[in-house]
């Protein structure tokens, strides 16, 4: 098998296939990180060349659609990404909601391999040392991504020493974890418990996740487009509880894309809470 660049009009055909399929925007000179993504599935699937196997895929190929979006998805994460999001939550957030009489729900949108969805159920039971008697009528956290191999090492919940190393604090690694095979380390029962994972396509119907008081859908806005940047804005908004709050990456706006929202300033970060309707 030869392996070679992917031309131009191979790279425009799948460039609008992976925007389509996904709202991925791969923009213009981005034949490496295509070409590096997807020769391990020419290998795979036994295709002569990088074009052969987009050709299938653009073509209409299930199996080597499935597996370019997959091979495409960015899967960099960390625990307590940013930090800010969880302190905010520790310190004043979860209080406005502990004294309910209904669940709170949170959503950790395209949750990649678990560790945002875990690092807020781990928040929640660090919070709930302090305030026994707060969430009385339960904590659904949910986890949600385009990838079922990312969802399946979700639920799983092992992780190896490298992704342990990357964020986790060491008082969270002795409280949370426990011992598994070939030096992983697993996620305690109590942890798991609150959490759920399920497949969304951020371009579909979020109609099957419900209604929030919380939202994380961090460093995800940056890989679409203006328009669909709205599109995906306008769904949030519908599934947020009035006055619900949504947490953005550190590097991400909504500013000129939706007037639903109104931007909490703290000390470090931000947050934005839905308007009333």
């Amino acid at each position: 098998m030869k392996e070679k660049e992917v031309d131009q009009h191979h790279y425009a055909a799948f460039s609008y296939f992976l925007e389509q399929a996904c709202g991925i925007v791969l923009g213009e000179n981005k034949q490496y990180l295509v070409r590096s993504r997807l020769t391990p599935l020419m290998k795979r699937f036994n295709s002569a060349s990088i074009n052969e196997f987009v050709d299938s895929v653009v073509k209409g190929n299930r199996q080597h659609q499935a597996a370019a979006i997959e091979a495409m998805t960015t899967n960099e994460t960390l625990w307590f990404r940013d930090d800010y999001p969880f302190k905010l939550l520790k310190s004043s957030l979860l209080s406005q909601f502990s004294d309910r009489n209904k669940s709170l729900r949170i959503w950790s949108a395209a949750c990649s391999s678990g560790q945002e969805a875990y690092s807020i159920a781990m928040t929640i039971l660090n919070f709930k040392k302090q305030q026994s008697s707060s969430f009385r009528a339960g904590i659904d956290i949910v986890g949600t991504d385009i990838s079922e191999e990312m969802l399946q090492r979700c639920r799983h919940a092992e992780y190896d020493q490298l992704a342990i190393s990357r964020g986790l604090p060491a008082q969270f690694r002795t409280d949370f974890f426990e011992p598994a095979d070939d030096g992983k380390l697993k996620l305690k029962s109590e942890v798991k418990a609150l959490t759920k994972f399920k497949s969304l396509n951020l371009l579909d119907s979020y109609a099957s996740v419900g209604k929030f008081d919380i939202i994380f859908c961090r460093n995800v806005l940056i890989y679409f487009s203006p328009e669909v940047k709205i599109q995906i804005l306008q769904k949030i908004a519908a599934c947020l509880q009035d006055d619900g709050i949504l947490f953005l990456g550190a590097s991400e706006s909504i500013s000129g894309l939706t007037e639903a929202f109104t931007m909490v300033r703290c000390s470090p970060g931000l947050y934005y809470r839905k308007k009333p309707q």
